[in-house]
């Protein structure tokens, strides 16, 4: 069986979602499409999807998160934080997932300042959506599946705690909850066979960009404590795994619709993450000068691999094998390329919308990142 934790070549979750499923989504939003019309065709899609990356020789598979609204709604069917309502609504509003006023490529409005959510009742797990996902994805594969999850920070971040009282009275409560709920859904999903579980992360960003800084500082927050109450949060998550499990986190800068959310180098948090976190894989957006430079991965710790994501998902340009070994020669300055591997920067489709590049260039994308592990690793 291969060893996950040690693959060189990765991918973050979403893929590109054909049309025909972005018209199943909007029929059903509109009252038009069943919801038992509308899973038939996300089967269909994760079938033919699953069927694509058996073919490129990945090593695992995901579902391309074909049956979420965003990559936001794996934390749903929770009771007392109705995120899933809210984001179709949002949907119904803007398919493409671009808000008025906003341009692909460019800074985009941070969905955590315009979609805070207050908690409605004390939180309590109803289902698992990523539990569902996974049972159909593993019912079509033999190869590892492999399943996302927002992080706790990232569902904390995006909570109203002040409009949660009288059920949370402060974010520690709030995230203490979410954790406790996470762990369970992880924990269920390992017992379910899934060999690969990676935790989404772009709230990490925050503690780097300095438009973000000022606004928890104006909230009377320290960041600094922040960081560490979410390093904390995501070890408790996957404590207790078992060893056949592999774990990721992620960390990007925001990619709803081709577009960014956040800047800032790794410098300020890297020894503090890289040293604190304790999942196997760190998935690291790579692709652009607002990621700043390798120096930081001098803090990743032996035994863990870093995956760094180099190719871009923002855009249809092709990267070349010969541009991806030049990068990956700078890293190897600051940690041994043993210990690295590569994949896109974040996954093509953070929503229903995806990204502005044609289904064409997601697939050559991965094609190169593959060439280039072959050509490097063997």
């Amino acid at each position: 069986m291969t060893d996950l934790r040690r693959i060189r070549v990765d991918q973050v979750g979403s893929f590109l979602r054909p049309e025909t499923l972005k018209s199943a989504f909007l029929a059903h939003a509109r009252g038009t499409l069943s919801m038992e019309a509308l899973v038939a065709k996300q089967d269909e899609a994760i079938r033919a999807l699953v069927a694509k990356q058996e073919a490129l020789g990945l090593p695992f598979v995901t579902d391309g998160e074909f049956c979420r609204l965003n990559w936001q709604v794996s934390f749903s069917d929770v009771a007392g934080w109705d995120l899933w309502a809210g984001s179709w609504a949002q949907f119904l509003k803007s398919p493409s997932n671009l808000g008025e006023g906003e341009t692909p490529n460019e800074k985009g409005t941070d969905a955590v300042l315009s979609y805070r959510t207050p908690a409605t009742g004390k939180l309590r797990l109803v289902e698992s959506f990523p539990a569902k996902e996974a049972a159909f994805l593993r019912s079509v594969t033999t190869l590892p599946a492999k399943i996302t999850l927002m992080g706790p920070d990232r569902v904390c971040q995006m909570c109203d705690v002040p409009g949660s009282a009288p059920f949370y009275a402060d974010a520690d409560a709030f995230l203490a909850d979410v954790v406790a709920i996470q762990h369970a859904m992880v924990t269920e999903l390992a017992e379910a066979g899934v060999a690969y579980v990676q935790i989404d992360e772009p709230s990490f960003t925050g503690y780097v960009d300095p438009a973000t800084l000022a606004r928890m500082e104006e909230r009377g927050e320290d960041p600094l404590a922040n960081l560490n109450r979410a390093i904390a949060a995501d070890n408790a998550v996957i404590a207790g795994l078992p060893s056949g499990v592999t774990t990721g986190l992620h960390i990007c800068r925001g990619n709803r619709a081709s577009m960014w959310h956040r800047e800032g180098s790794y410098d300020a948090i890297a020894e503090a993450v890289f040293g604190g976190l304790q999942h196997d894989r760190l998935l690291l957006e790579y692709d652009t000068s607002r990621a700043g430079g390798f120096e930081p991965l001098r803090f990743v710790p032996k035994g863990r691999m870093v995956v760094l994501g180099l190719v871009t998902t923002k855009t249809g340009e092709v990267e070349t094998v010969e541009d991806l070994l030049r990068r990956l020669e700078e890293a190897g300055r600051f940690i041994d390329l043993d210990q690295v591997a590569l994949s896109p920067q974040c996954g093509f489709a953070s929503g229903i919308g995806g990204n502005m590049l044609p289904e064409s260039a997601q697939w050559r994308k991965m094609e190169v990142i593959l060439e280039t592990a072959r050509r490097l690793w063997g």
